[in-house]
């Protein structure tokens, strides 16, 4: 993912950042990536945050430690950024 950032990430973009446990080597390590070039980054993990937290502008860490919780905790948390993102790019549809 780290590298992906590389890549694709440009000034003033944003890294959504998602792991159950906030320990996923691959996804700390696109943190470290993106806070290097100045990205914001918003973090979605479980109950204690993980190594990700300490890479994360904004963490969401919903409060459950098992995975398929985590998971389906992070639903409407994603639902609403989308929601957020939409209407802030397009207008507020309903």
């Amino acid at each position: 993912f780290a590298q992906q950032v590389i890549g694709y990430g440009r000034d003033k973009d944003v890294l959504i950042a998602i792991s159950t446990s906030g320990n996923s080597q691959n996804v700390v390590d696109a943190c470290i990536t993106a806070k290097a070039m100045k990205l914001k980054v918003i973090g979605l993990t479980g109950m204690t945050g993980g190594k990700m937290k300490q890479y994360c502008d904004i963490l969401v860490n919903v409060p459950e430690k098992r995975t398929a919780y985590v998971q389906e905790l992070h639903l409407p948390v994603l639902h609403a950024l989308c929601l957020l993102i939409e209407n802030h790019f397009y207008g507020n549809h309903k």
